[in-house]
Formats: C-alpha cells, structure tokens, sequence
C-alpha cells in the first residue's frame, strides 16, 4: 500500500503563482551586449544541470536495449499525477507539497516551470478537458478555465463538487476523464481494511464535468491511484494496492478490469484472487467479486498506469500496460521502486515484467514512480515524488 507523507530531497520549496523558471534559450537572449557576462553563466548553468542529473542517479536506471532515461524537468517538489494540455502544457499535480505545477514545453531541452496554484489539500490528482483544467484535492475538486492561455496568471479556481469526503487516510485521488466524457476518480478506504457505512469508500465514482450526476461506478476498490481505458475497448482497467500486516508476500497488489459499472472487486472481504480477509472474509462469497485481470507482486504500490498509445516504441509494446511502482514501506526486503510492464493478449493480462528499474539501491531508495503519461511524440514521463523529477523515456534503434 502507498501511505503517508514521505520526505522530499532537498529541492527549492516552489515558486509564486506565475513564476518561471526561465528557459536558457531564452535567458542567454536577455543580455546581448555583455557576450562574456552570458557565456559565464550558461557554463554555471550548464555544470549545475550536470550535477543535478549526476544528482538523480539516472546512470543507474537498468532499461531494455534502446531504450534511454533523461531528465524533462526537475526540482518539482512531490511530483505526482500528470496530465497533458490541449497546446502541449504539462501539469503536474503534488500531494506533500500541497501544490500544482505547470510545464511549458516547446521542443527545447530547456522547460519552463510554473506553479498554478498552493496551499492545496493534498492536490493529487490532475485532468484536462475543453480548456479547463481539473484539480482533485481531499475533499473537492475544483476547476480552472482557459488555463494555458493563463499559465502567467492563473484564474480563481471555480468548485466543481465538493461533498467528498475528508479523510487523509487514502483520501488523496487521481482523476481522469472517461471516453464517455465523465470524470473518475475514487475514494479510498479509510483504513487498513475496515467495512464502512458510507457507501461512497472503497470506490470509483464518475460525475458529469459540472460536478453533477455523481454516482458510484466500482465498489470494493482498497485505494486505487491510477486507471485508464483499452484504447480499443474502452474498458476501465485501475491498479489497487492489497492491505498491509498479513506479512511480506502476501496479499498483492492487482490489475483490475471493469468492463461495466456495478462490479465488486473483493474488498474488504477478499484480496488478490482468492486469499480471504483474516477478520472479513466470511461475510461474502468468493464467486460474488470480480478477481484481479493479473496480481501484481505484494506491497510494490501499484500507483499510475497507461496503456501504451504512441508510436516511437516497439510494436510490441503497442496498447500494452506500464505500471509506476512508487515502492513498499514496511516490507522487511523493499521491493517496487520501478516501472512494470503488463503484456496483454485481447482483453486478458498474461504476463508481468521490469521494465525501469534502479531507483531502489539496496535497501536505499532514491526515488519514487508516480504516474505516467505518453506524449505526442511516443515518449513516455515518469513522476518521481520522492527525488521531486519527471523523467522521459525515449526509443531508439
């Protein structure tokens, strides 16, 4: 399971709304006629970016062959859920860090970085549609309009819905817009593993844009933090992570499908495919809950997931599923810390594989894969919230 705040690396506490971190195109443009002045310090720029990579350890991230790792941007305190603008915007919502970011990319290997909003409770999750941008707090998630042509000037938040609950304990969420147009987000569990009167824990739910219709559409979800749709069938499929204290390998994480709304998958009754609760299980049939589509080794928190759209990759990984593992916390032989690979065959799971890993050095992690996102150009980032960095991943023959 993922759980509590965890330290950041010491990186700069963020900047005010509408500051930039300036891009060095454009910085060695603003001082013309002091060549010398400009050339000293694109060299201290340079050396400092050189370190702060040496910094990340990314020399140690293990990769298929061809495939290379490289820093998009960082010192982004608690970088979590990502989401992609209509005009390219990066945003990047945090949870500790209780801000959302902005990145303005244009094809430089320099990016420009903003913060749109601070103060947030918990901003986890992140969504784009029709020019707005969705931000997901504990208890709310509120709406920012027209927001790239106002990245220097964010407008006021506008509320969406604010009837979730309160909770901190699994109460943060990541939100993304379905193919039928509703937002999704969940509501974890309130606990370890607890049954709980308030029908709305342990869910998926989905509203319409303005906040209306709001309904739940999964039920017996522990704290999923990452979903997304068969690019083909359009079918849910979300991460879960298993409950703790039943020891090290024992329950797992899942993968999880739900090809229509109204499934139950397990919780807090059953983990995994068939492993009863020691204090729920009795209390509902294992034939009346939707098992996991593949489970997923125990305690690695399963967080972020996409299936594979672009076109740089191999064809083999063509509408596959990658997985960020933000890393167990309490196993007695860390495990996770890396990026997974679930190979399908039609709608069915068959097979789960490393694909990044290195951020785990011994006992020693030294960051944490959040979510994904694949850009237009067939890469794919990787948010890390613990080095406080989005990574990008890239193919070449």
């Amino acid at each position: 399971m993922e759980r509590g705040a965890h330290p950041e690396r010491g990186v700069p506490t963020g900047f005010a709304p509408g500051e930039v971190v300036m891009s060095l195109p454009r910085f060695c443009t603003r001082y013309p006629r002091n060549l010398s002045l400009t050339v000293s310090l694109v060299l201290l720029l340079l050396v400092t970016a050189s370190h702060a990579t040496d910094d990340l350890r990314l020399g140690e991230i293990k990769l298929p062959p061809g495939f290379a790792i490289e820093v998009f941007v960082r010192d982004i305190p608690g970088a979590r859920s990502l989401a992609l603008g209509a005009k390219g915007t990066l945003f990047v919502g945090s949870r500790g860090a209780g801000k959302v970011y902005a990145v303005r990319y244009a094809g430089t290997p320099r990016a420009e970085l903003l913060t749109l909003a601070r103060g947030l409770d918990s901003p986890n999750g992140v969504a784009f549609r029709d020019g707005a941008l969705y931000v997901a707090e504990i208890s709310r998630v509120t709406r920012f309009d027209d927001i790239e042509n106002r990245l220097d000037n964010p407008p006021k938040p506008v509320l969406v819905n604010g009837s979730f609950p309160h909770d901190q304990h699994h109460g943060w969420k990541f939100i993304r817009f379905g193919p039928d147009g509703r937002l999704y987000l969940p509501v974890g569990a309130p606990c370890n593993v607890c049954e709980s009167k308030d029908p709305r824990y342990a869910t998926i739910m989905r509203m319409a844009p303005d906040g209306k219709n709001l309904e739940i559409f999964a039920r017996g979800v522990r704290n999923t933090v990452g979903f997304d749709w068969h690019p083909t069938s359009h079918e849910l499929w979300f991460t879960d992570n298993g409950r703790d204290l039943m020891g090290d390998n024992i329950p797992p994480d899942e993968l999880n499908r739900a090809p229509k709304p109204g499934l139950h998958f397990g919780f807090p009754y059953w983990h995994g495919r068939d492993i009863p609760d020691p204090e729920f299980g009795g209390k509902l049939k294992q034939g009346a809950f939707l098992p996991p589509e593949i489970e997923l080794p125990a305690h690695v928190a399963a967080l972020g997931m996409r299936f594979y759209t672009g076109t740089m990759f191999p064809a083999q990984y063509r509408d596959q599923i990658f997985i960020a593992e933000h890393g167990s916390w309490n196993r007695s032989v860390p495990i996770g810390y890396r990026v997974s690979l679930v190979l399908l065959q039609g709608d069915k799971a068959v097979s789960y594989q490393v694909f990044a890993e290195g951020w785990l050095s011994g006992a020693e992690a030294w960051g944490r894969p959040v979510d994904l996102q694949v850009m237009p150009d067939g890469s794919l980032l990787v948010s890390d919230d613990k080095a406080g960095a989005v990574y990008r991943i890239s193919y070449r023959k």
